[in-house]
Formats: C-alpha cells, structure tokens, sequence
C-alpha cells in the first residue's frame, strides 16, 4: 500500500503525468534537457520530474558519456517494472494463468478456440472505433492505418505505424506487450495469441492479409515487429 501511495502521489502532478505519457510514446531514452524543452520549463526542474517518477521505479537511468569531454548527461527510460494500482487488490495475472493452461490442457482444440478468441477480440478492439457516418469500403488507406493506430494504443501496444500506400504495406512495432509476465510463461502460446489478435485488427479493416513477423520481444529484441501486406498490392 505504501508503494501505491506514493506512486499515486508522484503522478498526481500534471506536469509529471505528461512527461511519463511522453516518454511511454517516445519509444527511446530522454535526457533532462529535452524534457526540458519539450515541456518548456528548466532544466533543475525536469531532472526533479524525472528523478520522482524514478524514486517509484517507474524510470530507470544511467549516465552517458558525451564524448566531448564535459560531464556526462544522464539519459531515462521506462522502467520494465508492471505497477497496478487496483483497489481492493485484484490478480488478473493468475487469472490469465489458469485460463492459458486450461485452454492449453485440452490440446489442439484449445489452441485453436484460443487463437480464434484473440482474433474476434482483436476485431472488436477496431470496429469498436468505425465511423458512423461513413461506410469502411469508403475510407482511405490513412485513414484505416489511423484507426488501427488508434486501437493499438487503447490496448497499451505504444506502437510506431509506417505504411507505403503505393506498395499497400504497413510496417509497425509494438514497443509493450501487454501479456509479456505470461508470455515469459507461455511464450509460443501466448504469442501465437497475440499474433492472432493483431491479425483481428487488420482484418477487420482490410482483405486478404499476410501478417509477417519480423522481430519479437520474446526473442530478445527491443520491440516486435510486423509487416503487413495487402493482396490488393499484387492485382
């Protein structure tokens, strides 16, 4: 509980609340004096920001040579610590654990109910954000790619989207698995899942989609990451 109030107490500024939102969007290490500049206040104040949101473990730091002989600069990141704040205290891990080992324990069948579950729900994730006043067929190809932006932040991915509209191919990271404590568990399984959630998400605003993985945080990289491809690309 002590560890809630004072994680409660550090975001309760807005000023530190944004800058923590900015550096989950940014993807990559912040120094003092950008923060400094993004939020327009002094540098001994945005190392204060920063030095609190690091005291709760949300921000990890280590200094960086700067190679140019002065003193070196202190760069943040987000910190690979998983906080809740649930009152009264709710375990949606171990939940999550027993329902990946129930579906796994019915074999083939359960993989593929699973599989198909995450794929329905990563539909509705999309859907849920369809326009009413326009049919999809009418939306461009920025507009879909918009819309799946939109739904991989709701669902905590901090994605990055790239698309080439000529070539119809969307390439994006996800740089937060929301399932990574039981993918560590579970990682062919969960993943598989995941795999099939996203490919949810795009089939629900395009046709014959190829979704290719390229990297994969459970493999050791910095992010996963996809490629997307249309059948549209090819006729």
């Amino acid at each position: 509980m002590d560890q809630v109030l004072k994680i409660t107490n550090v975001l309760a500024d807005p000023t530190r609340y944004h800058i923590y939102e900015y550096i989950t969007k940014k993807h990559k290490e912040v120094s003092v004096q950008e923060i400094a500049e993004v939020f327009s206040i002094h540098p001994n104040v945005a190392r204060l920001h920063l030095t609190k949101l690091e005291d709760v473990n949300m921000l990890v730091s280590e200094t960086q040579k700067t190679g140019k002989g002065g003193r070196p600069s202190r760069l943040y990141r987000l910190s690979e610590d998983v906080i809740h704040l649930h009152f009264p205290f709710r375990d949606y891990q171990l939940l999550a654990k027993i329902a990946i080992q129930t579906m796994m324990s019915l074999g083939e069948q359960g993989k593929q109910a699973l599989y198909e579950t995450g794929k329905n729900f990563g539909k509705e994730m999309v859907q849920q954000r369809f326009p009413h006043d326009r049919p999809i067929a009418h939306l461009s190809f920025a507009e879909k790619v918009q819309l799946l932006k939109e739904a991989a932040e709701a669902a905590g991915f901090y994605p990055s989207f790239d698309y080439n509209e000529t070539t119809q191919k969307i390439y994006f990271q996800i740089f937060n698995c929301p399932f990574k404590e039981i993918a560590l568990h579970h990682p062919q399984t969960v993943c598989g899942m995941h795999h099939a959630f996203l490919r949810g998400m795009f089939e629900a605003l395009f046709d014959n989609v190829e979704l290719i993985e390229l990297d994969n945080m459970a493999s050791g990289c910095d992010s996963c990451s996809y490629r997307a491809e249309f059948a549209s690309a090819c006729e």
